[in-house]
């Protein structure tokens, strides 16, 4: 059948499955309309090791799959049947964990009869913004926009000049992702994983001005070439340093102040490129995505420093930053609003899909 021509409502009525790291998401909605959005995490399997395992990862997707379909089903209060299409995210992510989805994806597609689109996972953040997390109808995503996305594997800067059609990389990080940094500082602190929101919560008592870490890739030298990736290896051993300073030195270790300063590193630093990018492209409109938005002093920054330099700032609801099907399902539907063609079945997984492929394998 003809998605397009979908008699659901307003819009067609998508589901979507995402599976590139440690999160099993399912998400249904009606063009711009969220019906459920259903989340298994396997997040306290990888805590006792301290990051994501792949192999671990990929396991518990497949066991979490079935059951977080049928409940976003249920949610959504729709019959499998009635869904217009299946929207799956192909990369980038673990290839093992993406595996899953996308099997699961196209056996959905091929009992079902239904069209499969497979799409971008990081331009699935930016779909998130079309969606209303209360349910209500949605909204189109006003663009060109700059888009900063930020979470345990990616902290990327886009210009997206057309949701599903026109994107392009404009930097990403060259070494540890933001995520990441925070998982390796929290640690060295400490504390346990994952890092982001117990780092959130420790500094919320420091000072974010005791001790002045380092910001990578802002000097002239450095922006030259690297005017907007990011790196957060510098950081992180800067962080360790300090503290091991301490240590030897045999003095207590002010926990929440080099949480505290930590975070404020990172915070200037994706905000400040982030808004470079807005003013060297003329762009005045802004967007999150990402796990890493949950953090506190990231988004009061982006709020504060957006205002001062006139630029709209949009944060999707944070139940739709970290990874989620709805995302997915949001995209697959821009692209069959649009008259995009369905994916072929003989896609694959890809680990490193590169954003600008916003769908893959159309016919």
């Amino acid at each position: 059948m003809n998605a397009q021509n979908s008699s659901h409502g307003d819009g067609p009525l998508v589901l979507g499955i995402e599976t590139s790291c440690d999160e099993t998401g399912v998400g249904i909605v009606r063009g711009t309309t969220l019906l459920s959005n259903t989340i298994a995490s396997s997040m306290e399997e990888h805590a006792r090791y301290g990051g994501v395992v792949p192999e671990v990862a990929a396991r518990a997707h497949l066991e979490a799959l079935t059951p977080t379909l049928r409940t976003a089903v249920a949610d959504a209060g729709i019959d499998l049947a009635d869904v217009d299409a299946i929207a799956v995210t192909s990369g980038p992510g673990l290839s093992g964990a993406l595996m899953v989805g996308v099997g699961a994806a196209k056996a959905l597609a091929l009992s079902l009869r239904k069209p499969l689109y497979a799409v971008n996972h990081l331009v699935g953040h930016v779909g998130a913004d079309v969606l209303d997390a209360a349910g209500g109808p949605g909204h189109p995503v006003e663009v060109p926009t700059v888009a900063l996305l930020v979470s345990g594997g990616h902290t990327s800067l886009l210009l997206v000049r057309d949701l599903v059609s026109d994107v392009e990389l404009l930097g990403e990080t060259i070494d540890d992702a933001a995520g990441e940094a925070f998982d390796k500082v929290a640690r060295v602190l400490g504390l346990p994983y994952p890092g982001g929101p117990q780092i959130d919560r420790v500094a919320a008592d420091g000072d974010p001005r005791a001790i002045r870490f380092p910001r990578g890739l802002t000097k002239p030298k450095d922006l030259e070439r690297h005017r907007y990736d990011f790196s957060f290896s510098g950081l992180k051993t800067a962080v360790a340093r300090w503290v091991e300073q301490r240590q030897d030195a045999g003095e207590e270790v002010p926990v929440a102040d080099v949480a505290a300063s930590f975070r404020e590193a990172v915070a200037d630093v994706l905000i400040t490129k982030a808004l470079a990018a807005c003013l060297d492209h003329g762009v005045p409109r802004l967007l999150l995505g990402g796990g890493v938005v949950a953090n506190a002093r990231v988004r009061q920054l982006a709020v504060q420093r957006a205002a001062e330099a006139g630029v709209t700032l949009r944060i999707p609801a944070l139940s739709l930053c970290t990874d989620n099907g709805a995302m997915i399902a949001a995209l697959g539907a821009q692209l069959i609003m649009a008259g995009r063609a369905p994916s072929r079945l003989d896609f694959g997984a890809d680990s490193t899909l590169p954003v600008t492929d916003i769908q893959v394998a159309a016919l």
